[in-house]
């Protein structure tokens, strides 16, 4: 879960180049320019100033207006993501805040979507074949043919991104997802092993804190009182609990019965 939140940060942040996020720095070029490697992207003197020329692997100021605004304006299923809308600045082309989950979201779902047509090609498919790379990893169920063909495509995978992106991006993160193939052969789904269920709960306590004096008092009160009230609330049925309230979309259309599974869920068309 963290590498790919890592990688994600990485991709992202180099593509938009974020302050404190992009690997594109003036060192990165200067390192470059050492070892006599991408001509194209050695730092340019000009008078007192030194210029980095822009890169093919960054989005121009247009681009990231139309990238920024994509998610901006992005509408998903209820319970697919958090709001990413509210982590993203149109105005300052910014993307920030964003947690494990979204990152989740954005690498596998969004960014695939997003960058086609506002990268070159030889620059958009490597990072199409990242977001694929996770997508099939991170799949409820796994085949072992489907395994063994993304642990043979990841090196190559990695070696386009180090043909197109600078050194300084390629620290052990991305060379990490090199093992993350064997380790689904060894362990099983993914599914069962991050932790986002545990962080997730983690939260939920923290934010239970009422006694900064005592905090695990705190949370261990607050966990105590849950497991009353949800106890209590499987024997009250007369009155609005956990186990019988509405869905946050329900319209109140209580019409015939459907008997398709996608037409299950309560609401109301717009048009």
């Amino acid at each position: 879960m963290h590498i790919e939140k890592n990688v994600g940060d990485i991709v992202l942040g180099t593509i938009i180049d974020m302050k404190g996020k992009t690997k594109d720095t003036i060192k990165s070029c200067l390192v470059l320019q050492a070892m006599q490697i991408r001509l194209e992207l050695h730092p340019v003197q000009k008078g007192s100033k030194i210029e980095l020329p822009p890169a093919s692997y960054l989005f121009s100021r247009k681009h990231k207006e139309v990238f920024c605004k994509f998610l901006k304006e992005l509408r998903v299923p209820d319970g697919f993501s958090s709001n990413i809308s509210h982590c993203v600045n149109i105005k300052e082309c910014k993307i920030f805040g964003l947690k494990s989950h979204d990152c989740h979201i954005t690498l596998q779902r969004l960014l695939p979507l997003a960058i086609r047509g506002l990268l070159p090609k030889d620059i958009r498919e490597p990072r199409i074949e990242l977001s694929m790379f996770f997508n099939v990893l991170y799949a409820k169920s796994l085949r072992l043919e489907d395994l063994e063909q993304i642990k043979k495509r990841i090196p190559l995978t990695l070696s386009k991104l180090e043909r197109c992106l600078p050194p300084s991006c390629f620290n052990i993160m991305l060379h990490l997802p090199i093992h993350l193939p064997n380790e689904a052969l060894i362990g099983g789904p993914n599914q069962f092993r991050w932790m986002y269920f545990g962080e997730r709960q983690l939260h939920k306590f923290k934010s239970s804190i009422l006694n900064k004096g005592q905090l695990d008092g705190s949370m261990v009160d607050n966990y105590l009182i849950q497991e009353y009230m949800t106890l209590f609330s499987r024997y009250l049925h007369r009155i609005e609990t956990k186990f019988n309230h509405l869905d946050c979309n329900d319209d109140g259309d209580v019409g015939a019965k459907r008997k398709l599974s996608v037409f299950s869920h309560i609401g109301r068309p717009l048009g």
